[in-house]
């Protein structure tokens, strides 16, 4: 597993082009959620957006592939990600 900042890591989702990824982070109640995500995915939305800019936040909007929902990544919780067969240990 190869150590990576999280600007690195969030550099890497952006240039994902829709491939599917696995993203281990910590929720806000300290349990830990692994989601299988992608970016780009434009099924069931509305066209309204989001009332906030998720890049002010340190985070990014991803389609949770085992829920069909949209969910926001949080790059400051990110511990761990796979993709493109690569697995990644983000380290502050």
């Amino acid at each position: 597993m190869v150590n990576i900042s999280r600007e690195h890591a969030r550099s890497i989702i952006k240039q994902s082009g829709g491939r599917i990824f696995t993203a281990r982070n910590k929720k806000k109640d300290g349990t830990d959620r692994a989601m299988n995500c992608r970016l780009h995915v434009s099924k069931g939305v509305k066209g309204v957006g989001l009332k906030y800019n998720p890049d002010d936040y340190n985070m990014v909007t991803v389609f949770d592939m085992k829920r069909n929902e949209f969910r926001t990544l949080n790059f400051d919780t990110l511990y761990q990600l796979n993709i493109s067969h690569e697995s990644y240990e983000v380290v502050e």
